[in-house]
């Protein structure tokens, strides 16, 4: 338990950015599951709809792993990680 005023304050900072940081990683963690299963509902398809469409969900799932990375959520080498993965599996399937 906490004795003094700041480090009670800093418990309620805790937990406060403990709920932040936990909906930014869900977020990231939603959008590239929708990716990869868009991915997979239209894999023997290749028209250029369903190529706009793969672009714009790893647009999206791109986007929210480096808004972790600028709040600091996660280290910018795992987002290059997960980024990387990500578009090595979009093209190894769209081929």
């Amino acid at each position: 338990m906490a004795n003094s005023k700041s480090a009670k304050k800093r418990i309620k900072i805790n937990k406060r950015n403990n709920i932040q940081n936990n909906s930014y990683k869900s977020l990231m963690k939603s959008s590239k599951k929708k990716h990869l299963s868009i991915i997979e509902q239209h894999s023997g398809d290749l028209t250029d709809e369903f190529k706009s469409l793969i672009n714009q969900s790893l647009a999206l799932a791109i986007s929210q792993i480096d808004k972790a990375v600028k709040k600091k959520i996660i280290h910018k080498k795992t987002a290059a990680r997960k980024k990387s993965s990500l578009s090595r599996n979009t093209f190894a399937l769209v081929k």
